[in-house]
């Protein structure tokens, strides 16, 4: 089977192993606002007072549009999240955009934030990036290990590597949630059992026990809170 797509074909073997996310489950699983997210895969058109400008995509997604609408795959979901912590720490703009272009290119990826290499390798990027730029916040953060790692060590912490990013546990490791491309096309789902953890949620909402919906899923009571806990955080 094959899915339609603007540029070429895609997979049913390669989605199912990839994570499939609408814009607006994107924006709910990373804060990052939907228009924010759209501009990021997207680019977008701007006027100045003499010329109408295009800002490019940061980053090429990895299914483009589906059926004429912006899917977001795991791998775009990650570098969502690590180029939103940069640009809250204060990282311009345009710094941010011409760092991930570097490291695009000196690590071979087009998702390069998600390579464990980064974590290694990003501060020497930035740091380059801030000395073409000048941008004074993000030089502090390249010139500061302690301070690129207090920003970066939090995100490394959630995520499993092998060959990128394979798996985030958003409530840390010793917890149930995990979302991972290869189960259920990536939605947030309970380790242990596999059942999504808004299934869970939605059913002790209705019930309101946690050991009847442990009950009738046949799953261990902590998965059920640890979902019920997970998909309160988004909604907070």
């Amino acid at each position: 089977m094959v899915t339609s797509r603007k540029r070429g074909t895609v997979s049913t073997a390669q989605l199912l192993g990839a994570g499939i996310y609408t814009v607006p489950e994107a924006s709910r699983l990373t804060r990052v606002s939907a228009a924010r997210i759209r501009r990021w895969l997207k680019g977008y058109d701007f006027k100045s007072r003499q010329a109408r400008h295009h800002s490019n995509p940061v980053w090429t997604g990895q299914f483009g549009a589906l059926d004429d609408k912006l899917a977001v795959g795991f791998k775009d979901l990650m570098e969502i999240r690590f180029v939103r912590a940069f640009l809250e720490k204060g990282v311009s703009w345009k710094t941010m955009r011409d760092a991930h272009v570097a490291a695009k290119a000196k690590l071979g990826s087009n998702h390069p934030f998600c390579t464990h290499r980064f974590a290694t390798d990003g501060r020497d990027i930035l740091l380059q990036q801030a000395q073409a730029s000048g941008d004074t916040s993000l030089i502090n953060i390249a010139n500061d290990q302690r301070e690129f790692e207090r920003i970066v060590t939090p995100f490394l912490k959630e995520l499993d590597f092998e060959d990128g990013v394979t798996r985030w546990w958003p409530l840390g490791r010793s917890r149930q949630v995990v979302i991972d491309p290869v189960r259920n096309l990536g939605q947030p789902t309970v380790n242990r059992s596999g059942v999504p953890t808004r299934v869970l949620a939605r059913s002790v909402q209705t019930n309101g026990s946690i050991e009847s919906v442990a009950c009738w899923f046949e799953v261990a009571p902590e998965e059920v809170r640890d979902a019920v806990e997970f998909e309160q955080t988004l909604a907070a």
